[in-house]
């Protein structure tokens, strides 16, 4: 029997739909991988920002882990927010060892500039995660963080890619530029290669989740056995288009719209 792509989902709500765990099983259901889910916070949020968090209790989220690891395969998850250690550690622990690809979004500060993981949860995440990924996806603030340093060039963002993956053991990283200036570049770095993917830069505010259906975008892409650079490539491509068609709705930075990518198709 032919085994259906799935792709698994670790990370924070978002009940107006734009970002986390919402925009990630959109994605997913978009590029037809089969979605999980497991929740690690439950975030009160909107396209204005972040009201209110609560972090699921650790023995739940080692339980929703268990439940999906012991029943349904999947050949590629994504972490989202990771709030704290505790939260970090028992994500580690059971995901050790499943077997697929592992893309983290090092989720730390929303669009709209609200910390989501605390200060000391930083190195745990570059000692103890990073080394257990397929990707890390960070965009320039993030890739900042985990490199201790700054980034102003193109050429400080392969710099601090290369440095992420020989200095924290990822074996590939992405730095996203969006927060450049002129055309958006990211630079992929595979241990051996950089690889450029270049688009317009799109002039809107509506950017909320943007991060998210990036990455979910490679996770659903890599779950039907793509290799890693021509999932990004095609990650890319998905989530300009959803950039280009977002909706213009809340009183604050609208949501990227997963479906345009059939909008654009028909068209």
């Amino acid at each position: 029997m032919k085994q259906i792509p799935a792709a698994l989902t670790i990370a924070g709500t978002d009940p107006s739909g734009g970002a986390g765990i919402q925009a990630d099983l959109k994605t997913f259901q978009e590029l037809k991988a089969y979605g999980m889910s497991v929740i690690t916070s439950v975030v009160a949020q909107n396209t204005t920002g972040v009201q209110d968090v609560e972090h699921m209790p650790i023995s739940l989220i080692k339980q929703q882990l268990e439940s999906v690891i012991s029943d349904v395969p999947f050949q590629a998850f994504k972490t989202g927010m990771l709030a704290n250690i505790d939260i970090m550690d028992a994500v580690a622990e059971k995901i050790t060892g499943v077997g697929a690809h592992y893309i983290m979004d090092p989720v730390m500060v929303t669009t709209s500039g609200h910390t989501l993981i605390a200060e000391d949860s930083r190195e745990y995440l570059r000692e103890n995660l990073l080394p257990l990924t397929t990707l890390v996806t960070p965009n320039i603030p993030e890739a900042e963080v985990i490199i201790d340093g700054k980034i102003e060039t193109a050429r400080d963002m392969q710099a601090a890619a290369k440095q992420i993956v020989h200095e924290y053991g990822t074996k590939a990283a992405l730095v996203k530029g969006g927060h450049m200036q002129g055309e958006a570049v990211d630079f992929l770095y595979d241990g051996q290669e950089v690889y450029t993917f270049s688009t317009e830069r799109i002039d809107t505010k509506n950017t909320h989740g943007t991060g998210c259906t990036y990455a979910a975008a490679i996770t659903a892409y890599l779950s039907h056995g793509y290799p890693l650079p021509e999932a990004v490539q095609k990650a890319k491509a998905f989530v300009t288009t959803a950039i280009r068609h977002s909706f213009s709705i809340g009183a604050g930075s609208g949501p990227t719209n997963q479906w345009a990518h059939r909008v654009e198709r028909v068209m």
